[in-house]
């Protein structure tokens, strides 16, 4: 007998439910990623047409992180000014310069000013509901870099290519070295080939964390750790005229709070330190400007009792030696179940 029509059109699986419920929570996140990362390119069109030498460090940083704060409400007379995790500035604007490759931002009284001569990693974060968009690029005022830069965009740009599911961490670092190490560059009539810091890496991303537990190398390691669908990951690659390795070294600025089950401080101090870190930061990087600018002061002894209790990472700048020269580029990508998107990508790089 024909029935004229077909009941099972309408039938859905449990698990086409769950994947669709799944997809309708990721879309929200994509679309947070999104926004996040049209204000990380209006924030950088920003600086970029502002950068010059001769500016102190701290002026650099605070145009980033005004313009991140003005595009993002959360400005004294912002929409999410009372609501500061809600969205807003995603961890300290790094400021590198030179053979110092990351985590440096200026603390209080810094008056190091920018160079002509030097060359400058900048790496902000933008945030919205957690969700980080983490991109940086280097600033030149010398042509004399532009075989380093070349080297460590192209990197960068063939992480982006070899990246997608199920692909295996260590033939990401695999390529993304052989790219590298093609260039060299020639400073002061000395020839360098372009080494990967090897011990720097990308890194996923997960809500309210800028390190999510999985890193992405730029040298091969053997790590047969795979992407996965749904994943956020930041691809960026470190090229270094120096040894390719780095160290910690010098005045430490930045900081957050680690995730999990925390012991809790004993010193009343670290206690209210603690207070406005969880109010302001929850588990964002965050910096010691960002601390004075909530109106905390002599708090170095508190937040040093937060370290060693290990409630507080720090995370000191990281140097290759001294005289060398180091650049990075970076991107965040997402990984959709038939595609991946380049969501901080811009007209500039």
């Amino acid at each position: 007998m024909d029935y004229g029509q077909d009941f099972n059109v309408a039938r859905v699986t449990d698990a086409e439910r769950r994947y669709e419920e799944r997809d309708r929570a990721r879309a929200e996140e994509w679309n947070d990623m999104r926004k996040g990362a049209e204000i990380h390119r209006r924030v950088r069109r920003h600086l970029q047409n502002r950068l010059r030498p001769g500016q102190t460090l701290t002026e650099v940083v605070e145009l980033v992180e005004n313009a991140t704060r003005k595009f993002t409400g959360t400005d004294e007379h912002g929409r999410f000014a009372a609501t500061p995790k809600a969205q807003g500035i995603g961890f300290p604007t790094g400021v590198s310069l030179n053979h110092c490759a990351a985590h440096f931002t200026p603390n209080a009284g810094d008056t190091t000013v920018l160079r002509h001569e030097d060359v400058m990693k900048v790496d902000f974060g933008v945030q919205v509901n957690g969700h980080i968009i983490d991109s940086a690029w280097t600033v030149t005022f010398d042509p004399r870099y532009d075989p380093l830069l070349e080297a460590v965009r192209e990197a960068t740009y063939t992480g982006i290519r070899e990246a997608g599911i199920d692909v295996r961490l260590t033939d990401i670092g695999e390529a993304i070295q052989e790219v590298m190490e093609s260039y060299e560059v020639t400073l002061g009539g000395q020839t360098y080939q372009v080494r990967p810091c090897r011990n720097l890496c990308g890194h996923n991303i997960v809500p309210y964390q800028i390190h999510g537990g999985k890193s992405v190398p730029i040298v091969k390691n053997g790590d047969e750790t795979k992407m996965e669908e749904g994943e956020h990951f930041a691809i960026e690659t470190f090229g270094t005229t120096g040894r390719g390795y780095v160290v910690q070294s010098g005045e430490c600025s930045h900081y957050a709070k680690n995730p999990g089950a925390l012991p809790a401080p004993t010193l009343s101090r670290a206690k209210a330190l603690l207070r406005t870190i969880d109010a302001n930061f929850g588990t964002l990087p965050w910096c010691r400007r960002y601390l004075d600018r909530l109106g905390e002061d002599k708090y170095m002894f508190a937040l040093n009792h937060l370290v060693k209790q290990g409630i507080v990472q720090d995370y000191p700048p990281l140097v290759d030696v001294e005289g060398s020269y180091t650049a990075q580029f970076e991107h965040t990508i997402l990984l959709h179940p038939h595609k991946k998107e380049v969501v901080s990508k811009g007209d500039d790089y």
